[in-house]
């Protein structure tokens, strides 16, 4: 009986401008996102019948309210005959923490079980059934950077970009979680933020276009900023201390609580880390990964 494993990357969003609310109550969004090489790993195994998850992390439950589990029970309903599944999610990725971990746990759920059951879809249909799980979860069907409209399922892949290349990203999550629905809930005290300047992702990306990252410094942005930094003013403390030591750019991954810092050379991500424990200490999580 064959088995199959696939890593599931994390990402960073490079820009998150909101647009405003939409008549549906999601927010209409314009966000790059970039994948990053740490990842969670999930196996799939054939079953007669009926799905059967474990996960290593106590936190997480394994029945429907895990998004692997709702991602294999819609496959199976798509699939229209009985099939089963035993899953084994290994979680490296922090939770409720910016980086999108849930939904590329579900999007390679929707793509390992394609490929265990001898691709009964096209990406097209799993990025339809993607769609209808989570905003973010089509993303991470593809293997690059992109640029996301809509409620983040609209997805226009872009090619690899010059200002990123060698570049090395430090990843810092502090311990705590930021609810989505909250951080976007309380864009409503911030009406710059919820109704942003169309326009911005598109900025961003013809800055990245170009070889020099610190020529789109002022072109990172993320409306949830407002919201999240005022709340938790410890992570404008960790941005301030990331362009202190060096930082080309550095922002808030998606609603949080990860923060993150772009430099050109490992070098230069491990000067920043260093200084990084030195002020904070080592309670936070904290990875160093080329970007590309």
């Amino acid at each position: 009986m064959k088995k199959l494993e696939r890593l599931s990357p994390c990402k960073i969003n490079l820009l998150l401008n909101v647009l405003g609310k939409r008549a549906d109550g999601f927010h209409e969004l314009e966000t790059v996102m970039h994948p990053l090489k740490i990842a969670d790993r999930l196996e799939f195994e054939p079953a007669a019948a009926g799905i059967e998850l474990r996960c290593n992390h106590p936190e997480l439950p394994c029945d429907a309210g895990n998004l692997v589990y709702r991602a294999a029970a819609l496959f199976f309903e798509r699939l229209g005959h009985p099939a089963g599944v035993r899953i084994t999610l290994e979680k490296n990725v922090p939770l409720a923490a910016g980086l999108g971990g849930g939904s590329s746990n579900a999007a390679q759920t929707l793509a390992g079980l394609n490929e265990l059951f001898d691709a009964p879809f096209s990406r097209d249909q799993l990025a339809g059934m993607a769609a209808g799980l989570g905003s973010d979860i089509p993303f991470f069907l593809y293997d690059s950077a992109a640029i996301a409209f809509g409620r983040g399922e609209r997805i226009e892949p872009i090619a690899q970009l010059p200002a990123l290349r060698g570049a090395f990203v430090v990843l810092v999550h502090p311990g705590f979680g930021v609810p989505t629905a909250w951080a976007y809930k309380e864009l409503a005290k911030f009406p710059e933020a919820l109704n942003g300047r169309p326009g911005r992702a598109q900025a961003l990306v013809a800055k990245l276009r170009s070889d020099d990252l610190r020529s789109a410094r002022t072109e990172f942005y993320n409306s949830l900023e407002a919201p999240v930094l005022k709340k938790y003013p410890v992570l404008q403390l960790y941005l301030e201390t990331f362009f202190e030591n060096g930082a080309a750019a550095a922002l808030m991954s998606g609603s949080g609580s990860s923060t993150f810092a772009l430099v050109e050379s490992q070098e230069a991500a491990e000067k920043i880390a260093q200084a990084f424990r030195k002020r904070f200490g080592e309670s936070a999580w904290l990875a160093i990964t080329p970007l590309a």
